[in-house]
């Protein structure tokens, strides 16, 4: 059985097949996009959007253990999403790209 196209053209599959971005791009787009899967790391990253903080601030304002905020902020590191600095004894994480705010600001008004 032939595979026919109802509205497309042969010219845009190409065009499609062409623009389509590489496996190991897709992989790295929705690796990236599952740390907006989680509403603790949301939080984590509106609050980082505002301000530079540590665990327990983060901890504190959100209510949210300090085992836990950890966790998440390790997944964002590890993602290249945030990054720390040391202040002492203390490490201030903040975000890596602003963009990230811009981003989850979007998304909230397209709906």
């Amino acid at each position: 059985m032939q595979n026919r196209f109802l509205l497309l053209t042969e010219r845009g599959r190409r065009e499609i097949l062409d623009s389509l971005p590489e496996d190991g791009d897709i992989y790295k787009l929705a690796t990236y996009f599952q740390n907006f899967s989680d509403s603790t790391r949301i939080k984590i990253l509106t609050c980082l959007s505002l301000s530079n903080m540590c665990v327990n601030d983060l901890s504190t304002i959100l209510g949210i253990n300090q085992t836990t905020i950890s966790h998440q902020l390790k997944q964002l590191k590890d993602q290249n999403i945030v990054s720390y600095k040391r202040d002492g004894k203390i490490l201030v994480y903040y975000l890596l790209n602003e963009n990230v705010n811009d981003m989850m600001m979007y998304a909230i008004n397209a709906f």
